[in-house]
């Protein structure tokens, strides 16, 4: 059975290494969140570096995930002392667990903070598309979809939860991912 691959892309108002409140506030908000999400029904895995050190991204091992990589239109910083950006990639049994799991709880309150942390940048914060079963996606898989997605909107190999895609590629509607 396909798996749901879900990147998330985010540019922070102020670096990741800023000892400011907002920034410790977002810090303390993720590590919650992860612990929850964790946990949550459909959750399979997400890329952690083999030694996590906060901000420090392009230059971590992240193994089967890939050689870390974001979006061309991110200007920002890459080192720990510049990096500006919140990215997450994830694997999960299905849309219906992804989407519980985003707007409910931790999460869906630190949705509720976004526009505090995040700046507006008019592209999209993430994306999904099917991975067959065992198969771990890349860093570079989801900025190529989100790439895409933002080019030319959704399609099968890069969809969000407003326009979703089945496993087969048939469109399917919000309405049915609530109902399912």
């Amino acid at each position: 059975m396909p798996q749901l691959a879900l990147y998330t892309f985010g540019v922070l108002k102020s670096p990741l290494a800023d000892p400011g409140p907002l920034t410790r506030e977002f810090y303390a908000s993720g590590e919650a969140v992860y612990r929850r999400l964790s946990g949550h029904p459909g959750y399979l895995a997400h890329a952690e570096p083999a030694a996590a050190q906060q901000g420090v991204l392009f230059t971590a091992d992240w193994g089967a995930w890939g050689e870390f990589d974001v979006p061309d239109w991110y200007d920002k910083g890459r080192t720990a002392q510049t990096t500006a950006l919140a990215t997450t990639l994830s694997l999960w049994t299905d849309l219906r667990s992804a989407f519980d799991a985003v707007y409910t709880g931790l999460h869906r309150e630190a949705l509720n903070r976004r526009h505090d942390w995040f700046e507006r940048t008019g592209h999209p914060s993430h994306v999904f598309w099917w991975v067959p079963d065992g198969a771990i996606p890349t860093w570079r898989d989801g900025v190529s979809a989100m790439e895409h997605l933002h080019a030319h909107g959704p399609a099968p190999h890069a969809f969000t939860f407003h326009r979703p895609f089945t496993p087969d590629g048939t469109p399917a509607g919000l309405k049915e991912l609530k109902e399912a």
